[in-house]
Formats: C-alpha cells, structure tokens, sequence
C-alpha cells in the first residue's frame, strides 16, 4: 500500500465513528451489526456484550467484513471503506484498558461529563486486523473503489 493510500484510509477511519461488523452466524447467513469504534493505524476496535450472538459467531469463526460510511444527499459524494479481515478477542488488560481509555474521545460531543464506560470485565473486545480494504470514492465513478491488500 502506497503512503499516500494509507492517509487516506487513516483519514475516514478518523472522520467516523460508527461502522457495520458482518460476522457469520451458525446457519452460515451473515449478520449485520453497527457498533462504534477505535482505530491504532488500521487496526480496528470494537466492543460487544460477551454473551451477544457477534461475540459467539467469532469465538466459532473470526471473518468478519465491515464498512465505514456516511450518509449524503449526493450520490457522488459517496465516500467509505469496506474491509475484509479477522477479529481476534484482546485479552492483554493494558490493551484493554488502553482501548477503552481512547473510545470516549470518539464521542466528546456525548456531554460535558465523562461518558460512562464499562469495566472490562463487562465487555469483550475485538481487534480487526484487515486483510483487504476498499476504499469507496464516488467523485472518481459511480461505484469507484481502490482496492488495497494488506
């Protein structure tokens, strides 16, 4: 990957907050889920309940797929990613924590007193590392997308 790809990729993954996590239920159909996040470089963290079917699905099968996107009232606006990659389960508790220290500042407009998180002991996290990363650009074509190997 080219650096000038990379910072652009760095970029939507810094102007968003929230992306749809595909992960593959036992019956083999995906499920869709939108939860908010927190990137080092390109790598992406989530959380989840450690009970919730998203957390069962990757203890079977860590593929996931994702995208990242806005909403616009013009189409050649479009701009996004979509990645393929694997979610890995963090158990190192000074990733963790390091982790849920930096999701707050993805939401500092919440209000003017620090956002209620939960004790790790209460939340699985994710990491995804992708493998292969789209990143959509309508201003260059209707359904443009460089595709980047990882």
């Amino acid at each position: 990957m080219d650096e000038e790809m990379r910072r652009k990729i760095l970029a939507l993954l810094g102007e968003h907050r929230i992306m749809t996590v595909a992960t593959l239920r036992p019956d083999g159909w995906p499920q869709a889920t939108t939860v908010g996040y927190v990137n080092e470089g390109l790598a992406l963290y989530f959380l989840c309940s450690p009970d919730s079917q998203k957390a069962r699905n990757l203890a079977r099968d860590d593929r996931v797929s994702l995208t990242i996107d806005h909403d616009t009232p013009d189409l050649m606006a479009i701009t996004g990613l979509s990645m393929a990659g694997h979610a890995q389960a963090v158990d190192d508790p000074a990733e963790v924590d390091r982790i849920l220290r930096q999701l707050p500042l993805k939401y500092p407009d919440v209000n003017s007193s620090p956002m209620p998180m939960p004790r790790p002991d209460q939340v699985r996290l994710f990491r995804v590392t992708p493998l292969v990363i789209s990143v959509l650009d309508y201003s260059k074509g209707f359904g443009h997308a460089d595709l980047v190997i990882c």
